[in-house]
């Protein structure tokens, strides 16, 4: 994610983190704020995990991340998602 103010990145993370714990579907979730702030970077990285397509959909339409969403997007300059299925 990239916002328009870099600081929001950091509250976006401690946001993110908590729906770990509201959200049954997510298995695993990651969150990193950007430490260099080059001219490439980009503010905050979110991975999360889920058992299948089935429960990132679940996740997806969760009250909680739709909070979320609703909160974040006028806070973003641009995000990417790349959703792909993990090689055990």
């Amino acid at each position: 994610m990239r916002f328009s103010d870099a600081a929001d990145a950091a509250k976006a993370k401690l946001r993110l983190e908590e729906l770990a714990a509201v959200v049954p579907e997510i298995r695993s979730v990651e969150v990193a704020v950007d430490e260099l702030a080059t001219e490439v970077s980009w503010h905050l990285f979110l991975r999360t995990t889920h058992l299948d397509a089935d429960d990132l959909r679940a996740y997806q339409a969760h009250p909680a991340h739709s909070e979320f969403g609703a909160w974040v997007r006028p806070l973003l300059a641009s995000r990417a998602v790349v959703d792909y299925t993990a090689v055990s």
